[in-house]
């Protein structure tokens, strides 16, 4: 990822959302002034805790309205890891790219990586299930609805002592050239495509997809 950013020592990121901060702490390792942001004051408290510093900071703020004394402030904007499509309306995923694109310098590098619509649904699965490390069990049941575009998950989790826990959650799944399409709105070109974090370019068949887009 420090690659395909291609910025110098000292320049400034978002991290947007930072999670518990693994992200964020690497890349501040790395050289460069960082920002995470997250809603979640449970895993800011855990993203602090991997400690703080000069170059790395952390505060609670929503991505679709980003603080406004950021404007032109960033050489580069990071939103990884599948962290994007969770609104439960798509008007909210364009105001993201659009907070995106102005806290970007002109110039700057959004480089966003989730899910790609076209090869999770080249290889659906409808349910599967693994067993964890600590021998939990983890089953998995999929639907997806091609006109919203939403992915929905249920996922049962049974531990070795008998005990089962059950979570669901939604996304809403984007194609290489829908989130193009939401970049160009607001000037962010997308310059290149890779299938998830490897070398390789993205094809149809790529469930995960890297894209880079540069400020204009």
């Amino acid at each position: 990822m420090i690659e395909v950013l291609g910025l110098p020592v000292g320049s400034r990121v978002l991290d947007a959302p930072c999670g518990q901060g693994r992200h964020a702490h690497l890349l501040a390792e790395a050289g460069f002034r960082v920002d995470g942001i997250d809603f979640s004051p449970h895993l800011l408290e855990l993203a602090s805790a991997r400690g703080t510093g000069p170059s790395l900071h952390y505060r609670r703020a929503d991505m679709r309205k980003l603080p406004s004394g950021w404007t032109g402030r960033f050489d580069g904007v990071v939103n990884l890891f599948t962290s994007f499509g969770f609104f439960d309306s798509p008007s909210d995923d364009a105001k993201v790219i659009a907070q995106f694109a102005r806290v970007l310098k002109p110039g700057g590098v959004l480089v966003w990586h989730g899910g790609s619509r076209d090869g999770v649904m080249s290889r659906f699965l409808s349910r599967d299930w693994w067993e964890t490390r600590d021998g939990t069990m983890v089953a998995q049941e999929r639907a997806f609805d091609p006109l919203s575009g939403v992915l929905s998950i249920h996922s049962t989790f049974r531990r070795k002592s008998g005990r089962t826990n059950r979570r669901e959650h939604r996304i809403r799944l984007y194609t290489a050239t829908r989130l193009a399409e939401l970049c160009a709105r607001e000037n962010l070109i997308v310059e290149e495509g890779f299938d998830g974090f490897t070398s390789r370019p993205l094809t149809r068949r790529s469930g995960e997809m890297l894209l880079v887009a540069r400020k204009q």
